[in-house]
C-alpha cells in the first residue's frame, strides 16, 4: 500500500510495530532508562513543586484507578497519575536526556504505567507489551526531532519534551491501547494541539509542567480518538501543523517495517549523575579536573587567592545565569555548578538546596566568573564542550577542557553506577528490599507476564511499613558499656 502522508507512514509504524521487532540493543538500553525514570520519580515526590501538582490534582477524584509513584494512599485517574508522575521526573532535571536535545523518557514512562492499572486485567500487560510501547513512544519523539536542523541545537524557543514527548506519549497510549492506525493518525492530530511551552518557564517550578502536561495530553489524545474525535489527517506534513514548531522542518517518510531500524539502537541517551541541565555536566567536568590544581595537602586553595574563573561554553542563554537565587535556576547556571564543584569537589542532591546557593563563598566566587563562547562551540549535545581558566593572584592559570562526561552517550554510565543512582533515588521513598526488587525486576523486564507486579512496586511502602522505616532511620547513641 502506497503511503499518502507522512503522518499516515508516523501511523502505519505506531500501529504496526511488533515485539519481534525489539533488538537486544534496544531492550537494553530501554531497560536502563526505564529503570533511572523510575529512580529519579521516586525522588522527585519530595519536591515543592511535585506536591503543588498532586494537590491540584486531587480536585479529579473519581475513577481513582492508577497509582501515585511512592504514595500507596493516593490514587487518582490515569491522566492525572500520569501528570503528577511526570512533574515528579523532571521535578529536578534529573532525567535522561536524548540527542537531538529532549528528555525522552518522561512523557512515555508514566503514561504505560498509569494505564497498566486502568486496562482490564485481561488479557495481561507483559513486559514485552511495556518495552514494545516505551520504545514506540521513544521512536517517535526521535523522528520528529530528525526532521528539523533547529531541533539539533539546544532549544531557544520551545521546551522539547512539551512538544515531542507529547507525540510520544499520544503514539505510547495508542499503541498500548491497541489503536487502529487510522486512529493512531488521530491521535498524533489531536496531540499536536496539546503541544507547546516556551523557555521562558526554563529554570522555574513551571518546567517540571512541562514532561507533566506531555505525558498526560498525549493520554488524553489516545483517549480522544478512541471516542472517535478527528483532526488533520497530514498534521505532521505541514508547515502550519507540526512544523509551527520548529524551524526547516522537512518531514519524511517513515522506513518500512520491514526494514525497520529503531533510532535508540543507532543513539543511546546520557544519564545524569546530579540533578541539572545537562550542559552543565561539562562544566562540573572540567571544575572538577582544575580543583586538582588547587586543593593542597587536602585543602583548598583560598578563594580571596583567586583573581578571575573564565568559562569557555556554548551560547546557551537559559544556562547562563551568573546569580541564581533558587534550585531551578542553579540548576540552570553554568556559573553555579562551576563554582560549586571547585568548592566542593562533587555536585549532589543537596548541592541545589537554598542554604548551599546562598553561602557567602558561593557568592564571592560567582562574582569572579566570567564567560565567553567560542565559535566553535557550538550548542549542540553532541559536539559541545567546556573549557575553564582559574588564573590566581600571582597571574599563575590552570586551564582544563571536558569534550565528554561520564555519564553521557559516549561514555555511558556503567549498569553498577545505573543501579547506585536509583538506589540513591529510590530508598528515599522505598524501602530497601522494594528498591531491589525494583532493579531485579527491570533487569528482566521483557520475561515479565504481568506488569501488575510493577504497578505493585510502584506503590510504595504501606503505612505501617512507613513507620517501621522511620524507626530504623532513627540514629541510636553508642554508649561505652566497658
Amino acid at each position: 500500500m502506497k503511503l499518502k502522508s507522512v503522518t499516515e507512514s508516523f501511523a502505519k509504524v505506531i500501529h504496526g510495530l511488533k515485539v519481534g521487532h525489539l533488538t537486544d540493543r534496544v531492550i537494553q538500553r530501554s531497560k536502563r532508562m526505564i529503570l533511572d525514570t523510575l529512580g529519579v520519580g521516586f525522588l522527585g515526590t519530595s519536591t515543592e513543586v511535585f506536591h503543588k501538582a498532586t494537590e491540584y490534582s486531587k480536585i479529579y477524584n473519581s475513577n481513582t484507578c492508577s497509582t501515585v509513584w511512592g504514595r500507596p494512599e493516593l490514587r487518582l485517574p490515569s491522566t492525572y497519575a500520569a501528570f503528577v508522575n511526570g512533574v515528579a521526573i523532571h521535578s529536578m532535571d534529573f532525567d535522561d536526556t536524548w540527542h537531538p536535545a529532549t528528555h525522552p523518557s518522561g512523557a512515555v514512562l508514566p503514561v504505560l504505567m498509569a494505564l497498566s492499572e486502568a486496562l482490564p486485567p485481561s488479557p495481561k500487560f507483559s513486559g514485552l507489551d511495556l518495552l514494545l510501547a516505551f520504545n514506540v513512544g521513544i521512536e517517535v519523539q526521535g523522528r520528529l526531532m530528525n526532521f528539523s536542523k533547529e531541533a539539533n541545537n539546544i532549544p531557544k524557543r520551545f521546551h522539547p519534551p512539551s512538544v515531542v514527548g507529547t507525540l510520544g506519549s499520544a503514539a505510547a497510549a495508542s499503541k498500548i491501547l491497541g489503536l487502529s492506525m487510522t486512529k493512531c493518525q488521530e491521535a498524533l492530530a489531536i496531540a499536536v494541539s496539546h503541544a507547546g511551552a516556551p523557555m521562558a518557564n526554563a529554570a522555574t517550578q513551571t518546567k517540571p509542567l512541562h514532561i507533566g502536561n506531555a505525558a498526560r495530553h498525549g493520554m488524553e489524545a489516545a483517549f480522544l480518538a478512541m471516542l472517535g474525535l478527528q483532526g488533520n489527517k497530514q498534521v505532521l506534513d505541514m508547515q502550519a501543523g507540526f512544523g509551527a514548531f520548529y524551524a526547516n522542518y522537512s518531514p519524511k517518510v517513515l522506513p518500512n517495517l520491514n526494514s525497520y531500524t529503531w533510532l535508540l539502537d543507532q543513539q543511546d541517551v546520557a544519564f545524569k549523575r546530579f540533578p541539572a541541565h545537562l550542559a552543565t555536566h561539562w562544566v562540573a567536568d572540567a571544575a572538577a579536573s582544575v580543583r586538582k590544581h588547587l586543593v593542597t595537602d587536602g585543602v583548598l586553595l583560598p578563594i580571596d587567592h583567586i583573581e578571575r574563573i573564565v568559562l569557555r561554553i556554548p551560547d546557551v542563554q537559559y544556562v547562563n545565569r551568573p546569580f541564581p537565587d533558587s534550585e531551578h535556576e542553579a540548576r540552570h547556571s553554568f556559573q553555579y555548578v562551576a563554582c560549586a564543584m571547585l568548592l566542593d569537589g562533587n555536585i549532589t542532591v543537596p548541592s541545589f538546596h537554598k542554604c548551599q546557593i546562598s553561602r557567602p563563598q558561593v557568592r564571592e566566587l560567582l562574582g569572579k566568573v566570567e564567560t565567553e563562547h567560542p565559535q566553535d562551540n557550538l550548542p549542540n549535545f553532541n559536539t559541545l564542550y567546556c573549557e575553564i581558566s582559574v588564573t590566581l593572584k600571582d597571574n599563575i592559570t590552570f586551564t582544563e577542557r571536558s569534550d565528554t562526561f561520564y555519564g553521557h552517550w559516549r561514555k555511558p554510565l556503567s549498569q553498577k553506577d545505573l543501579q547506585e543512582k536509583f538506589r540513591a533515588n529510590a530508598s528515599k521513598t522505598l524501602s530497601c528490599d522494594t528498591v531491589e526488587r525494583f532493579i531485579e525486576t527491570v533487569e528482566n523486564l521483557e520475561d515479565l507476564e504481568d506488569c501488575s507486579l510493577l504497578a505493585t512496586l510502584l506503590k510504595g511502602p504501606s503505612p505501617l511499613e512507613m513507620v517501621s522505616k522511620s524507626i530504623q532511620q532513627i540514629t541510636v547513641p553508642a554508649y561505652n558499656l566497658s
